[in-house]
């Protein structure tokens, strides 16, 4: 007898775009809470700060019969001075850390957005374990920092491999590879 067990959903895709319903913004939160204060422990209590206020807040969200669903990844930026744009708070929920690209979408999307905003230097304090994808990413190491008592690395993105995104709410459609089946 032929026994088929039925596999765990997945979505086929996922949008990459800016937060601009309250559910994606609460389903922003909601992620970094579990990521940062819950899985990592970075925070105590909650991870939000003042940098929330004025950040433009980008997320990756699955799909469901092509229609948004969850929000699995978030990123946020803000201009900390003229030109000069950070990225911070990169999550991808523990569910879809392999799923293809998810972070390195939301990185793009991220360095594009502010690129057409007119970021002259994007820099982020990358967790040490994201260095190397960072680098794939074309981003260069500065130095080695202490954030909330964790190292990191501030980076710099190289601006010339992020084309302006000047419509990040749009953002786009990301269809990952389909991974093999496991035996």
């Amino acid at each position: 007898m032929i026994e088929f067990e039925p596999r765990d959903y997945q979505s086929p895709g996922y949008y990459i775009r800016a937060a601009s319903k309250r559910f994606e913004a609460e389903g922003a939160q909601a992620l970094r809470h579990r990521v940062f204060v819950e899985e990592q422990r970075i925070f105590q209590g909650h991870d939000r700060d003042g940098i929330d206020l004025i950040a433009t807040h980008l997320v990756a969200l699955s799909t469901y019969a092509h229609e948004a669903d969850q929000v699995v990844g978030t990123v946020r930026i803000h201009e900390e001075a003229p030109r000069l744009w950070w990225g911070s708070r990169l999550a991808v929920d523990s569910d879809f850390r392999a799923v293809g690209r998810l972070g390195a979408e939301l990185i793009r999307l991220a360095v594009c957005t502010a690129n057409a905003r007119g970021c002259d230097r994007f820099l982020a304090h990358v967790q040490m374990q994201n260095v190397t994808l960072f680098r794939r990413l074309h981003w260069n190491p500065l130095e080695e920092v202490a954030i909330h008592g964790a190292p990191h690395m501030r980076m710099e993105a190289d601006l010339a491999h992020y084309p302006p995104c000047a419509d990040p709410v749009a953002g786009w459609y990301h269809r990952p590879r389909l991974r093999e089946a496991r035996a």
